[in-house]
């Protein structure tokens, strides 16, 4: 506790823990270490998945701690490999499925299955966290406000959120199960690349999956780039 009374702050804890001798960890540390150390998912049937783009297999994976269903798409061997190319994507209706112009997430999705067809092996981790991890109608009134001026950011920070509520346990253990030593990396996130670098991911390289802006999505992609520090050339 402060002098106050009040809860410290973890600035006020990490002095208190370093005037004192004391070793701290984090909830951000704890939380790592559990995703690392202890399993949260079970492995449900693999199944071919022929597609437009190329015939994959799709493995489906449970989260066994709020029973939230994610699926791999893979292309080849990947197991025991290194430098595997690999996407981490979030579930996003609006876009892969019915083709929204107001974000790139569906044309991300389809080009790293391309991509990944066209080195002959790889990985889609598509995980079930609907904008940012708010869910589908919160998006929808994300999209509400954001009609009436709002950036995304201020959108979701409005409706209590913060600005970006994914996290990454599930992809890291999916990846660690397909036993993938390595991914190239096809992300423009650093907020991802932080996250799966803190769960063990060992990331040997970054490729950038930047899609063409259009008059729809142009102020979405300025965000991203101008205060989530996106790494985008727009």
């Amino acid at each position: 506790m402060a002098e106050d009374g009040t809860m410290m702050k973890q600035p006020e804890l990490v002095t208190f823990a370093k005037d004192h001798n004391m070793v701290y960890i984090t909830i951000k540390d704890l939380k790592e270490y559990i995703a690392q150390h202890n399993s949260i998912i079970e492995r449900t049937p693999e199944v071919k998945l022929p597609t437009e783009y190329g015939d994959f297999k799709m493995v489906g994976y449970r989260d066994m701690r709020n029973n939230q269903e994610h699926v791999a798409i893979v292309k080849g061997n990947v197991f025991d490999q290194e430098h595997v190319l690999v996407r981490v994507h979030s579930e996003c209706l609006t876009g892969d499925i019915f083709g929204s112009k107001r974000c790139d997430c569906g044309e991300q999705l389809h080009t790293a299955l391309k991509r990944i067809e066209t080195a002959g092996h790889g990985v889609v981790i598509y995980l079930k966290q609907e904008g940012r991890g708010i869910g589908l109608l919160n998006k929808l009134k994300a999209y509400e406000l954001q009609e009436q001026g709002y950036d995304t950011v201020d959108a979701n920070l409005m409706l209590g959120f913060k600005e970006d509520e994914r996290t990454y346990e599930v992809a890291a253990q999916i990846l660690r199960d397909l036993g993938i030593q390595s991914v190239q990396l096809m992300t423009n996130n650093p907020d991802k690349i932080n996250q799966l670098l803190g769960l063990g991911v060992k990331i040997a390289d970054r490729s950038a999956i930047e899609v063409e802006s259009n008059e729809y999505d142009a102020k979405y992609l300025k965000t991203k780039k101008t205060r989530m520090n996106h790494l985008l050339d727009i």
